[in-house]
Formats: C-alpha cells, sequence, structure tokens
C-alpha cells in the first residue's frame, strides 16, 4: 500500500459584521481554496438557511462521488476497447435529518447517461459499473449503499 494526502483550505466569508454573535446575524457561506485552481464558492444546504445558488457540502460530496464512478468507468471502458463518446450523470443522493437535526446519506443513486461508438456490447459496456466500486477511493470510503441506474445510446 502507497499511502498519500490531499489538502484543501475552506475560508468562511459569511461573516457580516459581527460574526456569530447571533444564529442568524451571519450567512453559511465559504469558498474552497486549492492553490492553483479556481476558488469554489459555497454555502450550507437551503434548507438550513444556505444559498440555493451556491453547492453545499451535499451537493460537493454528491458529485464527488459521480466524477470518481465516471473515472473509473471512462479508463476501464478504454481498457476493454469501449468506445465511449460522451457520459454525464444526473445522481441523486437521498438523506436524512434526525430531530436533533443530525443528518446523514441513507444512500445515492447514479444514473450516468453514456454515449458508446454504434455497434458497442451494451451489456459488456454496463458491465463495467459492477466493477467500479471495488476500486472507486470514494466510493470505498462512505458507509452508505451507492447503486448505479445507467441509460446507453450510441453514436
Amino acid at each position: 500500500m502507497t499511502e498519500h494526502s490531499y489538502s484543501s483550505r475552506i475560508a468562511w466569508t459569511g461573516n457580516r459584521g459581527d460574526g456569530t454573535r447571533s444564529y442568524r446575524g451571519y450567512d453559511r457561506t465559504w469558498d474552497i481554496i486549492t492553490p492553483g485552481k479556481p476558488i469554489i464558492s459555497c454555502s450550507n444546504d437551503p434548507l438550513l438557511g444556505g444559498d440555493p445558488t451556491l453547492p453545499n457540502p451535499e451537493d460537493l460530496l454528491l458529485s464527488a462521488l459521480a466524477a470518481c464512478h465516471m473515472l473509473w468507468y471512462l479508463h476501464y471502458a478504454s481498457s476493454d476497447g469501449l468506445v465511449v463518446t460522451a457520459y454525464q450523470d444526473s445522481p441523486i443522493g437521498i438523506g436524512e435529518t434526525a430531530p436533533s437535526g443530525a443528518g446523514r446519506f441513507l444512500k445515492a443513486i447514479l444514473k450516468p447517461h453514456i454515449v458508446v461508438a454504434v455497434g458497442s456490447d451494451l451489456a459488456a459496456a454496463d458491465a463495467i459499473h459492477g466493477r467500479i466500486h471495488a476500486v472507486c477511493f470514494l466510493a470505498r470510503s462512505v458507509n452508505f449503499p451507492i447503486s448505479c441506474e445507467a441509460t446507453y445510446a450510441t453514436a
């Protein structure tokens, strides 16, 4: 095994002047700052008073899971000789919130739509998904089930 690390910096941007003096007196916004990369402005879940126009932690986790799955899918497709010409995903995360306010994901459903070359074996294309969770860094790191409901087109 080889150990490696990742780093990021978050900076709260929601101080309206009085900090957290009152619960409604500050914004739940921050920036993700990774050296040499674009800054990503974020907010809390709109259900908790966040800005609905900005990504929240739940959006970011769901998107990261889908992106990791996609990258492994493209890798396996290339290795298997399957030509993929387009890939998009509209994943859905299902969560719950306890009366105490504690929340968690119950499951994630990936819904990739994949365009493959005409004449491709769609059963083989679909079988790739079953191999991914054994290697995907993020799928192996979360404690909730992730399923995949892929659709295909040829071009």
